[in-house]
């Protein structure tokens, strides 16, 4: 029998999740950074301006090979969030999008991604899991005792936006503990521990998505279309970028335009961990590509345990060829509350996006800021999951 899954193998952990292990306010980053980290702690202030990309045009090109090789995982992904909000300032934070990202930001941006194993622009993890950190150490991760550390306008409704999404995750983190338990009762026809397991992963549900329902308390739809969402686009699909942005200076590129996608709560991995352990698939369509293509954009050791999950997990099948009508119903129960998550994330893209009327520049209402019609996607994937009932 193949060993257990260890979480600590996947960077992740039953406290935290997928959430950084480490207390990311606390990390410092040599001299070398220190332009570059004082120009993204000021972006509230030069987006102001009118003027961002002047400013952030005059940082000097830092050549960050050494940096990537030397420096503790969290100096790279410190480094990699105030880089990456800097590089979506530059594209987003004036009327009309460039056609270039200029080597001062694209130079050490590439170097950092590719370091991560990421793509060169603001990812899900530099958004959320890297970008926060707690008042009390000894306190919960919970909405109140947490702050964001990095931000592009600041103010109530972008940090409650990105903190209902941290809170999300650490409550996550023990359903995640989970899988690799469940996953070994299986393989040892262990059905009430199964059953138990799943028990545990609905009642976690029920927190998670107590928490995603409190999303309207601090954030406004109307604020969230217009001072938030703006800045978290990406440059695949969008049309306001056409075939994408150059990156001045990455000789790899060739000169050639590069297209990546948007910033998006759908590069969480979360959900698509627990469709792999209860086996929730979606059907083979052009809105499948997106869904198979956003899996690149989370960290490697994510992604990793999505697929390792995956290809071991045989709940499904253990439950239908149970007959036990309880754990029917917990594995029904679960399925429910994924269903519920994204019954209420279609909602939210309803009043936060699509009933949000004209579009500016690159914030179209129809597609999501990971370029995908977002409304069709999210649609897709909530009834894909209710057709999994046992």
């Amino acid at each position: 029998m193949a060993a257990r899954l260890s979480l600590s193998d996947y960077d992740m952990n039953a406290e935290r999740g997928f959430l950084c292990a480490y207390d990311a306010a606390d990390v410092r980053l040599p001299a070398e950074l220190a332009a570059p980290e004082e120009a993204a702690r000021d972006l509230p202030k030069t987006l102001l301006t009118g003027r961002v990309r002047t400013h952030l045009a005059s940082l000097p090109v830092l050549d960050l090979r050494a940096f990537c090789d030397e420096a503790s995982d969290g100096q790279l992904r410190a480094a990699m969030v105030r880089y990456s909000f800097m590089v979506q300032a530059y594209v987003w934070g004036e009327p009309e999008a460039p056609t270039s990202l200029p080597a001062p930001l694209a130079v050490p941006m590439w170097a950092l991604a590719k370091r991560l194993g990421q793509q060169p622009l603001l990812p899900y993890s530099a958004y959320v899991l890297d970008n926060w950190d707690r008042f009390d150490r000894a306190g919960p991760i919970s909405l109140d005792n947490i702050w964001m550390i990095q931000n592009f306008l600041a103010g109530q409704d972008e940090a409650w936006f990105v903190l209902v999404h941290v809170a999300i995750e650490a409550r996550a983190g023990s359903m995640l503990a989970e899988i690799p338990a469940i996953i070994e009762a299986v393989a040892n026809g262990d059905a009430k521990a199964v059953e138990q397991g799943l028990a545990r992963c609905a009642k976690v549900w029920e927190d998670v998505n107590a928490i995603f329902d409190r999303m309207p308390e601090r954030c406004d739809p109307y604020i969230y279309f217009h001072r938030v969402r703006p800045y978290i686009h990406g440059w695949k699909d969008n049309p306001a970028l056409g075939a994408g942005l150059i990156y001045e200076g990455v000789a790899e590129t060739g000169g050639k335009p590069q297209a990546f996608r948007g910033q998006t709560g759908s590069q969480s991995t979360i959900v698509p961990s627990m469709d792999a352990l209860l086996g929730i698939g979606h059907a083979a369509d052009p809105l499948r590509t997106f869904l198979d293509e956003l899996h690149i954009y989370r960290p490697p050791a994510h992604r990793t345990f999505v697929d390792k999950v995956r290809a071991m997990s045989e709940v499904r099948g253990f439950v239908q060829a149970s007959g036990d009508t309880n754990l029917r119903e917990i594995y029904n129960t679960n399925v429910r509350a994924i269903a519920r998550f994204r019954t209420r994330h279609l909602e939210y893209a309803a009043s936060y996006i699509n009933k949000q009327g004209k579009d500016s520049a690159g914030n179209d209402t129809d597609v999501g800021t990971g370029g995908t019609p977002f409304m069709k996607y999210l649609k897709k994937h909530r009834d894909e999951a209710e057709q999994h009932l046992l």
